[in-house]
């Protein structure tokens, strides 16, 4: 699917990034061999290669972002129309009946 590389028609691409993050990235690719261009360039030929991110985004509770909006629209609707109960105690009672 990907077309080779090809020397003669390279491009410059601009990434704007905090300068910590730059400088830990470049620490982390220097023990694997790699410059930071070398790794930007792995990587957008595995966008190209999966036609899309080449790793799942994941929100910061460790879920996607569609598993994540199911999940609060689940508990808005909780909200409104679940059950309520006066004590843990009822909510346990309930519990072990079903």
């Amino acid at each position: 699917m990907y077309k080779e590389y090809n020397e003669s028609m390279t491009t410059t691409i601009q990434v704007r990034t905090n300068q910590a993050t730059k400088k830990t990235a470049q620490l982390i690719l220097e023990k694997l061999g790699l410059d930071l261009s070398t790794a930007i360039n792995i990587y957008l030929v595995q966008i190209i290669e999966k036609q899309g991110i080449p790793f799942e985004v994941v929100t910061e509770n460790g879920m996607t972002p569609a598993e994540e909006k199911k999940i609060l629209k689940e508990i808005v609707w909780a909200k409104r129309h679940g059950k309520r109960y006066a004590s843990a105690k009822a909510l346990h009672d309930a519990i072990l009946k079903e």
